[in-house]
């Protein structure tokens, strides 16, 4: 009987003790105390409902704490819906109180937007109040003498708070100033005209606006550094002169094989007309024996032809032998 009334004490004991846990997780004295004494005026049974919702206590009532004695007061409602849509509360809440204190008009709606919308609200208010400098890439642009120069910019940007939501971001800011810097640069007459005034680039660049659209505003445009690259200009027209001078070279080999052609197909001509000759010559012993036979032809007739043929061949040889002593390769 003893055994079984200590077996029963222990258990009981065990009861109370899970009990207390759970009504200790439950309901969170120590923070209802903490609030209590810091002028935040919330019941046990808010605190439970919190359990209850699936709201994490401390993640509320410590922001809540934060801004009630920064002088600023929320509903314990709306940090618990912001928590239950996923947002940051601590970070809300941080963002509102820098916000007050640097008289920014920032409602709990607009900031607790913001936060749902992806950004981070603190560092926007505290960009807003403390502007900072963003730095774009190496610019390179060429002006109209064909020389390219390359340029830094360093932008200072405050954020807009009224246009953090589906405002665009810092890339964009970027890519616009360096598109500003490349139409600058290209509508110089001159690479000299733009190292001797660099700030006319940043005049002209802040005065197109580029900040529209944007969750930030553009105070400044400061050229950090330009250098000069590389003769563009030449290289176009070094490239060009090579490529009319291998145009040049293709067509002077197209007229050199058409010559070629020209000259083969008339050798081929040569040939075929000095075939026809010889043929033709061929031809003239028969006719001159058929001359005979007929009686066309008598003995001094063809005397006559050997005569002058002979002749032909003497003044034949007599002009080539002309024609090599006047060669002086000869000589």
């Amino acid at each position: 009987m003893e055994d079984l009334a200590l077996n029963s004490t222990i258990l009981v004991l065990a009861a109370v003790l899970v009990a207390l846990l759970v009504l200790s997780w439950a309901v969170p004295v120590r923070l209802w105390i903490e609030a209590t004494f810091s002028g935040v005026r919330l019941g046990l049974g808010s605190l439970v409902g919190m359990r209850l919702r699936k709201v994490s206590p401390p993640a509320v009532v410590r922001p809540l704490i934060a801004s009630t004695k920064a002088g600023l007061p929320l509903d314990v409602s709306h940090l618990e819906a912001h928590y239950l849509a996923g947002g940051d509360v601590d970070r809300v809440v941080r963002a509102l109180i820098s916000a007050d204190k640097a008289t920014i008009e920032l409602p709990f709606q607009q900031a607790a937007a913001i936060d749902l919308a992806g950004r981070d609200v603190f560092e926007a208010v505290q960009v807003s109040v403390n502007p900072k400098v963003v730095q774009t890439p190496r610019v390179a642009a060429m002006a109209k003498d064909g020389i390219q120069l390359i340029a830094v910019a360093r932008v200072t940007v405050r954020a807009n708070i009224n246009r953090l939501v589906g405002g665009a971001g810092e890339e964009t800011i970027l890519a616009r100033v360096g598109e500003g810097i490349v139409s600058t640069i290209g509508s110089a007459d001159s690479h000299k005209a733009v190292l001797e005034n660099p700030d006319a680039i940043s005049k002209t660049v802040l005065q197109k606006g580029l900040d529209s659209g944007t969750a930030f505003e553009i105070l400044s445009i400061d050229i950090a550094d330009v250098d000069v690259g590389k003769n563009i200009g030449a290289e176009l027209q070094t490239d060009q002169a090579e490529a009319d001078k291998r145009v040049a070279q293709a067509r002077a080999e197209e007229r050199r094989a058409m010559a070629m052609a020209h000259e083969q197909e008339m050798k081929a001509r040569v040939e075929e007309m000095r075939a026809e000759v010889i043929a033709a010559e061929a031809k003239i012993p028969l006719a001159m024996a058929d001359a005979f036979r007929s009686g066309n032809l008598g003995i001094m007739d063809y005397a006559k032809y050997r005569n002058i043929e002979s002749d032909t061949h003497m003044r034949e040889s007599i002009a080539q032998g002309d024609e090599e002593s006047s060669d002086p390769a000869a000589v």
